[in-house]
């Protein structure tokens, strides 16, 4: 008789489908048509990019810290702001 090696309960599929519901909702909203379109791309090409904007959002969000819906614009702003500046490297060969 042999048993299944997972450790996770299966219930916590549920949970993050439910979790991830209410985080779009939130995310809707929050941000304009455009914004959220341009959030969904970042998502396609950087991930972990986009998971840190959506918590930061969140989290602005919940304590009251958005006046209303953003623009595209500023959704911009703010991912110009959490992105680390790029270092430029160069080789200068003898």
């Amino acid at each position: 008789m042999s048993f299944p090696e997972s450790d996770e309960p299966p219930h916590n599929n549920n949970q993050e489908n439910e979790i991830a519901a209410q985080k779009e909702q939130i995310l809707k909203q929050i941000l304009s048509s455009e914004a959220r379109m341009r959030l969904n791309n970042i998502k396609m090409v950087k991930p972990e990019l986009s998971d840190l904007v959506e918590q930061y959002l969140i989290g602005m969000a919940t304590q009251g810290k958005l006046p209303g819906q953003l623009s595209d614009d500023q959704l911009k702003q703010i991912l110009l702001s959490i992105q680390q500046p790029k270092r430029d490297f160069k080789i200068n060969r003898v």
